[in-house]
């Protein structure tokens, strides 16, 4: 009997959605969500009704019949720090989730909706590989000052479903692979798999690693500290620059990676420089989770929007391949991975992890 999954991805100013047929996609569709909308609603969790609402609109303009459906899968939000897989949407996680106990993000929506709609429905509703996931090594998590510790937020959901892909391609077991993929999109997020797990990644919401688009990525420390203290700046500012309005905004006023892409074609020196020092950076950080691998990688892949940039990928390419093949699959997939985790989920209910079961 065929599974039939709904797919929810709830994003800043749209709402993606997808129906699947055991795993291939019957439709999807992106929902836009103008600020002028989006004004009105004090918190992420106040837009819960809105954006509910405008789902079951599109599904009924489709004339699609909401009793078909098999399960729902929502984006994982920002919940406490998991270990990656898929978990059932429960009563504890849609209280984190409303109160944003760990942080507020649209993503939080995901299985807030998921769930409303499959207990309408009695099916059951799930999320998967939420950005919190969390299974850095004990060596990893060791920062430079006994007060701070490394944390684990980067794009679980595609850089775990772009590993499987290409393992399933290559007749080989994710939990015996060792793989580095390098998800390349606003944000960027590189992470070394080993044996089912991403022992290291670097946290691409708060600043760490390569630059991206619109973040910062690791600065000189010594320097933020005194611009901190400046009088310059308020914390708001600051953190603005780090996320948001650091990276290529900074650099060249867009957060658009094409824009660099294009001026290094054109011979724009900036431009050309730019583009050049954001390769160079994530090609390093590559190079050092090879060495945490101690040499010992399958493959490298590369992953995200920036990855339908030819020269970036052959950049990576020239950099790196003397480590491992580098092989591009471009876009996010992440309506795709959702759709799969939730066919598996159905066909083998013992994946199935039961949130705060272990706190």
């Amino acid at each position: 009997m065929p599974s039939i999954i709904l797919v929810i991805n709830p994003g800043s100013t749209s709402t993606k959605i997808g129906v699947f047929e055991n795993s291939k996609e019957l439709f999807s569709e992106g929902i836009s969500h103008s600020s002028e909308e989006l004004a009105v609603f004090h918190s992420i969790a106040s837009q819960y009704d809105f954006r509910r609402a405008r789902i079951t609109d599109l599904l009924k303009s489709r004339g699609f019949d909401l009793s078909r459906l098999s399960a729902v899968v929502g984006r994982g939000g920002l919940l406490m720090p998991i270990p990656g897989g898929i978990y059932a949407v429960n009563e504890r996680m849609k209280d984190d989730l409303l109160s944003a106990k760990y942080g507020e993000h649209a993503s939080n929506l995901g299985a807030l909706i998921a769930s409303s709609l499959a207990e309408e429905l009695g099916i059951p509703a799930y999320i998967a590989d939420p950005v919190v996931v969390d299974e850095l090594s004990d060596l990893a998590r060791v920062s430079g000052h006994k007060l701070f510790k490394r944390i684990s937020i980067f794009h679980a959901l595609n850089q775990k479903a772009v590993a499987r892909r290409w393992c399933r391609e290559n007749g080989l077991n994710y939990e015996e692979a060792s793989i580095i993929v390098a998800h390349l999109g606003g944000g960027v997020s590189v992470g070394l798999h080993q044996n089912g797990r991403v022992v290291d990644v670097n946290n691409a919401l708060n600043g760490e690693g390569p630059f991206s688009p619109e973040r910062s990525g690791t600065l000189p420390t010594l320097q933020l500290a005194k611009l901190c203290f400046s009088g310059k700046y308020s914390e708001k500012e600051i953190s603005k620059m780090i996320a948001g309005q650091g990276g290529l905004v900074s650099f060249m006023g867009s957060n658009d990676m094409r824009v660099a892409e294009n001026a290094c074609r054109a011979g724009d020196p900036e431009g050309t420089l730019y583009y050049n020092a954001f390769i160079y950076q994530v090609g390093k950080s590559i190079g050092a989770l090879a060495a945490a691998a101690k040499g010992r990688v399958d493959a490298i892949i590369v992953t995200g929007g920036i990855a339908y940039g030819k020269e970036c990928v052959e950049g990576l390419r020239e950099m790196c391949d003397f480590i491992a093949p580098v092989l591009a699959y471009p876009g996010e997939g992440e309506l795709e991975a959702l759709a799969l985790a939730g066919t598996r989920a159905l066909e083998d209910p013992a994946v199935v992890q039961a949130y705060g079961a272990a706190s």
